[in-house]
Parts: C-alpha cells; sequence; structure tokens
C-alpha cells in the first residue's frame, strides 16, 4: 500500500484526547496525518501530538499561510517539525486566502506568487543550517541562522491551484497540494507540477448513503470555498465556469441562498466523494490512478461519526 492519508483533529474532540485516534489510524493502516490551518486549532500542533504519540505516522501541513508567519519563525518552524518527527515531515506552505490573511489576520494578500516563491527559496537555505543574508523580491533577511541543526529537512511542498503556482512548486519545491477538484481534474493538474513530484490531494469525503444531505451540506461548503477569487479562477480553468456562473453572480449580488442553492448536483458529486464506504475507496484510489501520490482524506461529518468514517474509510 502507498502513502494514505487523513486530516486531523477530529471535530468535537479535544486535542489532548486525541492520543487513542492516533494511535488506532495508525493500526488501521493510515501512514499520514494532515492538518490544515484557518480559524481552528493552528497547523502545526496537532501534528506534533501526533508526532509524539504514534511515531509511525507521517505528519504533513497542509497548508501554513506564508504571510502570517514572518520567515525566521517559518524555519524554526519547520525545523522544529522536522526534529519532532525525523524523517517523517512534510511543511506544507501556500498563500491561503484574502480572506484569512487580510480579513483575519489583517495583513496585506500582496504578491502570491512571489511570496510563496521567496518563502520556498529561504526555506530551503535556512534549513540548511547556513547563515542566510539574501535580498528577496518580498522580504528581506540579515544574517537569521537555524539555532537548532536539523538532521533529516522535512519535504517543502507548495499549495498550488492553477499553472503557475503548480510548476513552480515542482520547480522550486519538493511538490504540490491540492485541493477541491475531482479525480478527472488530476489528470490536467498533476502534469503541470511534473515527473518525480509528490502529489498531495485534499479529498472531500463523507461515507453516508443520505444523498440528499450530503448534497445539501456540501453545497454550502463548496459555496465557502469556490467564491473565493483564486478558487473561482481555478474552477474556471478546469472548465466549470459554466456550471458555477449562477452560483458566483448570486453570491456577487448578495443572495447566499440561491448562490447555493445554484451548485448543481454533478459538481457536488464530482468535488465531495459520498456514498457506500466501498464506493468512496474506488473513487479516492481514482485520485492515485490519476496521478495523485498521497491522498489525504478530509472527512466532512455531515450526519456521520467522524472517527467511525475513519474506521469505515480505512485502507484495505
Amino acid at each position: 500500500m502507498g502513502a494514505y492519508g487523513i486530516t486531523v483533529p477530529f471535530d468535537g474532540i479535544p486535542l489532548a484526547d486525541h492520543r487513542d485516534r492516533y494511535v488506532e489510524l495508525a493500526d488501521l493502516g493510515y501512514t499520514d496525518v494532515w492538518t490544515g490551518e484557518a480559524n481552528g486549532n493552528d497547523g502545526l500542533t496537532p501534528l506534533v501530538l501526533a508526532a509524539a504519540w504514534a511515531p509511525t505516522l507521517r505528519v504533513g501541513s497542509a497548508i501554513l499561510p506564508v504571510y502570517t508567519r514572518g520567515p525566521g519563525l517559518m524555519a524554526m518552524s519547520a525545523a522544529s517539525l522536522a526534529e519532532a518527527a525525523p524523517g517523517r515531515a512534510a511543511f506544507g506552505i501556500g498563500t491561503s486566502s484574502d480572506v484569512i490573511v487580510e480579513r483575519w489576520n489583517s495583513t496585506p494578500f500582496s504578491e502570491p506568487y512571489k511570496k510563496t516563491r521567496d518563502m520556498v527559496r529561504f526555506l530551503k537555505a535556512a534549513l540548511t543550517g547556513e547563515k542566510v543574508d539574501a535580498v528577496y523580491d518580498t522580504f528581506t533577511i540579515k544574517g537569521f541562522r537555524l539555532g537548532r541543526k536539523v538532521a533529516q529537512p522535512p519535504a517543502i511542498l507548495v499549495a498550488a491551484l492553477r499553472p503557475g503556482m503548480l510548476r513552480m512548486a515542482g520547480r522550486e519545491a519538493d511538490g504540490a497540494i491540492i485541493n477541491w477538484l475531482s479525480p478527472d481534474d488530476v489528470k490536467r493538474v498533476a502534469p503541470e507540477v511534473g515527473a518525480g513530484k509528490e502529489v498531495v490531494a485534499r479529498i472531500f469525503v463523507c461515507p453516508s448513503t443520505d444523498t440528499d444531505a450530503v448534497r445539501g451540506m456540501g453545497r454550502y461548503a463548496i459555496a465557502a470555498y469556490l467564491n473565493v477569487e483564486v478558487y473561482a479562477k481555478f474552477h474556471e480553468w478546469l472548465g466549470r465556469g459554466d456550471d458555477l456562473r449562477a452560483m458566483w453572480d448570486a453570491w456577487k449580488a448578495g443572495d447566499r441562498k440561491a448562490a447555493t442553492a445554484a451548485i448543481p448536483d454533478h459538481v457536488v458529486d464530482d468535488l465531495i466523494i459520498h456514498g457506500p464506504p466501498e464506493y468512496c475507496r474506488e473513487r479516492i484510489g481514482a485520485y492515485v490512478a490519476n496521478g495523485v501520490t498521497t491522498p489525504v482524506l478530509a472527512v466532512l461529518p455531515f450526519g456521520i461519526d467522524a472517527v467511525q468514517a475513519a474506521r469505515d474509510l480505512a485502507p484495505q
């Protein structure tokens, strides 16, 4: 079996009570645990706990925004994660979104491509342990050196959507992190990263046979993301402009209810895997067959228990 990851922590369970959950995930055959970072837990604390409590699991961030930590702190975070999980750490960074960066963290969301590229370049230099004195396009570093040697630097991955960022992820980093796309979309996206690179996909899944409930709640999740500009442009590039135009127009007009209702069933079915666990595993396998190297499940608890879903979706 190849890599098979899942998003943590589980909603409704305090971090202090995750030890048994992490151990069980490893016993079930999961190889990786990954986090996000928006307005819940930060992207590192759950991984550090997993590294201590279930030391066979690979730990990865998907993703830490490049704007909300200064370069020096970002390098210390990457080094600390690598030290906590030697040989088992993946450090995913990316632009995040204007909502998270500007509205929630009061930081200008400017030059996202250059900012991400510069952070990758700085991290690669800093993680060697050498002093960094460098002028990048979006920041300048004067005499930074990590105070603790990194024996096994983490893989550096970049969250990417469209060709420019996907190609940069393959050229500058160790691979890309992708999400909110269908298995067929992977055929278009993965080749942009390039051969021999890691392609991590966050795959939204709900092993439920209550189709109406999943589609109903799934529309809210899709609307929350695909009206963010970077995701809207991504799905236009993928060819979903006609399918999503009514949603975008209603959202811009301030009619959230109409926008959500305008999302076609087949778009929900493309972007959120749902149905019996056997069918869900088959669809997850399609992502891998089309170019994903590390599938990472993001369980949507639409009327189901997320921990039980993790058991039901475990690799076989």
